[in-house]
């Protein structure tokens, strides 16, 4: 699985982004558009040939992925909530995971997507790839859909579930036993419960049939195929491990450079499942531990401050793989960080911080229009507005382009060690070191002040404020009298020898071996570029966090052959050296591309 590290994630909520084709806004279900934007819980017209019309936008934006909320074919007509019909026009209610919904197509032809190799999901794929840009398909296996409200007569369906149309089964007549029949989940601290119940009156599959699961794999292959980059996961929370670990492994196998990540709501470095599942599921996660912190920090304006949003970080050395976390400061299931209390400034700091720390970017769309409606304190359905306004001068707008071309071309940015050099609840500054390059971040939410640095892996000189083109002085490590404004941010960045491959790059990656000062990872092995067996050649790896180091490698001379290696750790303190307590690793090497080759310390 290959990171997304040097891309910025756009976050959109097709429906609400923009409507380029108003002939497939009533869908077979009119009942269920509303023309005047009133009902938040009915469709409003977005559709996937607006996305397309708006990829310039987002270019310029610097997103280098789209995220789009599931385009799978929904149930029709509304569901009974509270009193009031909603619509699938949020996308996780699906029916058929083989077909595109018809609210989202260019014409009713492109309703059976993979009959065609000129559909909408063509056009916009193959629009992306021109632009650089991958495409994040939000997927659902954990369930399909709740009972529809039946206005005129009959009775409710539910969970009704077909392939390409062909009616398989259904939550009333489940004569393939797909769905658990636990009704809902009454008790959130029982893990069978959350994984094996309903979750709020959605028919709940069994992933113990593997009818179901050859059903649901089948489907995101052919999603992949069509040019699906990368999944976000609904839900993973609600699912047993088992099943994450045999679907990532299927999916990965199928497509060896798929990003994976998971939704494990509120889930973060301060919930032990949901690291487990971080660590052992072979996906990614949201990072909610980081959102939450920034939001007390910065919408709330809590006591803690930044030393929460430190603490965090604090604790990174909890994953195996913190370049698989995908950080956000709002979504589509929480309130807008202006809704939450934070004023535009504070957005851009906020945004500021998740563009240069560890993880992959996510923005929420709309946000660098500084996009957001408090009715009801802005909890959904009202964090789902339409998409307003498209300036290309907001602060917002400007600051993700110029963080987004930053993270694109530093690599202590994308995957460097996160060193704190200053903290208080109101000021925060941190480096991004990988190698030679580095990343300097200072944040102040409080009256203007004056601070130094010490320590800043920056070379001496001048640098530039990416931000503000303000310049400033390092000597010796040491920044004097950094000056920084009330809700202000300040990023320098510094690029050190550029990496050159155009062949084949092997990223080593170690987990479970604690470092000491002064010990040092390296790869020894019996190719040339890890020296022949030689220590004094060995590749040095670079230090992430307790749990991780890593080191990419350009392989040319040993491309398409096999290698063996180990890891090994050098004392600079005359500690000695040693080796892993096993037989060397085995690999045969592909011909070109990427290839991680993960290892825990043995």
């Amino acid at each position: 699985m290959r990171p997304f590290n040097d891309s910025v994630i756009y976050f959109a909520v097709v429906d609400r982004f923009y409507n380029g084709n108003p002939e497939n806004d009533r869908g077979r279900s009119p009942g269920s558009y509303d023309p005047s934007r009133s009902d938040w819980f009915r469709y409003w017209g977005g559709d996937l040939n607006g996305v397309i019309m708006k990829l310039d936008y987002l270019r310029e934006l610097g997103a280098s992925a789209l995220w789009l909320t599931p385009i799978f074919d929904q149930i029709d007509g509304l569901v009974d909530v509270e009193g009031r019909g909603m619509a699938g026009y949020h996308g996780y209610w699906a029916k058929d995971f083989k077909r595109l919904d018809e609210h989202l197509a260019g014409s009713p032809e492109d309703v059976r997507v993979f009959a065609s190799d000129n559909t909408v999901v063509d056009r916009l794929v193959r629009a992306m790839r021109g632009m650089g840009m991958r495409l994040v398909l939000d997927i659902v296996c954990n369930h399909s859909s709740p009972a529809q409200r039946v206005d005129t007569g009959g009775r409710p369906t539910k969970g009704e579930i077909y392939d390409d149309g062909v009616l398989l089964t259904s939550y009333d007549d489940d004569r393939l036993g797909w769905y658990h029949r636990n009704g809902g989940v009454n008790n959130w601290n029982d893990k069978a419960q959350v994984e094996g119940s309903e979750l709020c009156g959605l028919a709940d599959f069994n992933e113990s049939r593997i009818g179901y699961r050859n059903y649901i794999k089948d489907a995101m292959r052919l999603w992949l195929d069509k040019g699906a980059d990368a999944f976000r996961v609904d839900t993973v929370k609600h699912m047993p491990q088992w099943f994450w670990q045999e679907f990532v492994s299927d999916m990965v196998f199928h497509k060896p450079e798929l990003f994976i990540f998971g939704e494990w709501f509120q889930g973060g470095c301060y919930d032990d499942l949901s690291v487990q599942f971080a660590n052992k599921s072979g996906m990614g996660m949201l990072d909610f531990g980081l959102q939450r912190a920034l939001e007390d920090c910065l919408a709330r304006n809590s006591g803690a401050g930044f030393g929460a949003v430190d603490a965090v970080f604090g604790r990174d050395a909890l994953f195996d793989d913190v370049r698989h976390l995908v950080t956000f400061i709002d979504n589509h299931d929480m309130p807008r960080f202006m809704s939450a209390g934070a004023t535009e400034r504070r957005v851009d700091m906020a945004l500021a911080l998740i563009l240069t720390c560890r993880g992959t970017p996510c923005v929420y769309y709309g946000t660098e229009q500084y996009l957001h409606n408090d009715t009801n304190g802005g909890a959904d359905p009202y964090n789902r507005p339409m998409m307003e306004r498209w300036s290309t001068d907001t602060p917002a707008f400007l600051l993700i382009k110029k963080l987004a071309a930053v993270r694109k071309e530093n690599p202590a940015v994308q995957y460097g060690s996160h060193r704190t050099k200053s903290l208080s609840p109101d000021v925060y500054a941190y480096t991004r070191v990988y190698r030679d390059n580095c990343c300097l971040a200072v944040f102040n939410r409080g009256p203007q002040t004056r601070i130094n640095l010490e320590g800043v892996e920056l070379p001496d000189g001048e640098h530039l404020d990416v931000l503000s083109g303000r310049a400033l002085a390092v000597r010796g490590g040491r920044i004097e009298g950094l000056e920084l404004g009330r809700d202000s941010a300040l990023v320098v960045q510094y690029k050190g020898t550029p990496r050159r491959h155009n062949g084949l790059e092997l990223t080593f990656i170690l987990n479970g071996f604690r470092t000491s000062f002064g010990q040092r990872v390296k790869v020894i092995g019996n190719c040339p570029e890890l020296g022949g067996w030689d220590r004094e050649k060995a590749f040095p790896l670079e230090y992430i966090n307790e749990n991780m180091w890593i080191g990419h490698l350009p392989v040319k001379e040993s491309e398409g052959r096999p290698i063996a290696y180990k890891f090994m750790v050098e004392d600079e303190r005359g500690g000695g050296l040693f080796y892993e307590n096993r037989p060397a690793h085995f690999r045969h090497l592909p011909a070109g591309g990427f290839l991680e080759l993960k290892h825990a310390w043995s």
